[in-house]
């Protein structure tokens, strides 16, 4: 049998019989292209690439392994979920915080 738990309460939605709601999350950076010039036409594109490679060979083994696409999966119960659709980035937890200034 299969078990599942919330992942932000911990609350066991295997036995309680509660749905269980799936959010997935992709995180990857964006991309803007820029208007094209007769200038970018004139560019040699295999110098382009010519240069991405080498200053891809010269990075350390971390930076060429850092992914740049990472995708998340979160099994939620009802409660849980309700808060994460009504704050999803979690600001207003973020802003309960009262310091003290010292």
């Amino acid at each position: 049998m299969v078990h599942f738990t919330c992942d932000l309460c911990g609350k066991d939605l295997t036995a309680c019989g509660d749905p269980r709601y799936v959010v997935k999350i992709e995180a990857f950076p964006g991309f803007d292209p820029n208007e094209i010039t007769e200038d970018d036409l004139d560019e040699d594109p295999m110098e382009a690439v010519s240069q991405i490679l080498q200053r891809d060979e010269s990075l350390g083994n971390e930076e060429v392994a850092t992914p740049l696409r990472k995708g998340f999966r979160f099994d939620l119960c009802p409660a849980c979920h309700l808060k994460f659709i009504k704050d999803p980035l979690g600001k207003e937890f973020l802003r309960s915080f009262d310091f003290s200034k010292n």
